[in-house]
């Protein structure tokens, strides 16, 4: 006996989801927003970010900005780009958002991260740098303690 159709569709909707994501992982500088992602694998967009949401624990562009961000926490570390350089390259178009969100995610400022990170992650391969500076989700970065000094 086969599955019911409730499961198969499920299974469907997960495939699509896994999609939606890959393509977020390949794209994420190009300008993406939630209508394009869902008409991509043919969802509607509420019903694409509802579902993302219960798959992956985040909406799609949640997920697309901590992909840019991660992308721009190795890019800061080389320390070669400026901060505004980096916030276009990674494909957000106002350095505003990024810098709002890369503090949200990292609990620095973007240039704060900049001048410190390639300090704290001199000599370190750059594949577990990204592991121990991968950035918080959902927006659980430690906030700095107020200097009372």
């Amino acid at each position: 006996m086969t599955s019911s159709p409730s499961a198969a569709q499920h299974l469907r909707d997960l495939a699509r989801l896994r999609r939606v994501r890959d393509r977020i992982d390949r794209e994420y500088t190009q300008p993406l927003d939630v209508e394009a992602l869902a008409r991509g694998v043919h969802m509607s967009a509420g019903h694409l970010s509802r579902q993302f949401r219960l798959a992956y624990g985040e909406s799609p562009y949640s997920y697309l900005m901590t992909r840019r961000i991660e992308r721009a926490m190795a890019l800061l570390r080389r320390g070669d780009l400026s901060v505004t350089d980096v916030c276009f390259t990674v494909g957000c178009s106002s350095l505003g958002t990024f810098s709002t969100r890369f503090t949200e995610l990292v609990g620095v400022p973007p240039s704060v991260y900049r001048r410190d990170a390639a300090r704290a992650t001199a000599g370190m391969p750059p594949c577990i740098a990204k592991q121990v500076t991968r950035p918080i989700r959902n927006r659980e970065a430690p906030t700095p303690e107020p200097d009372l000094a």
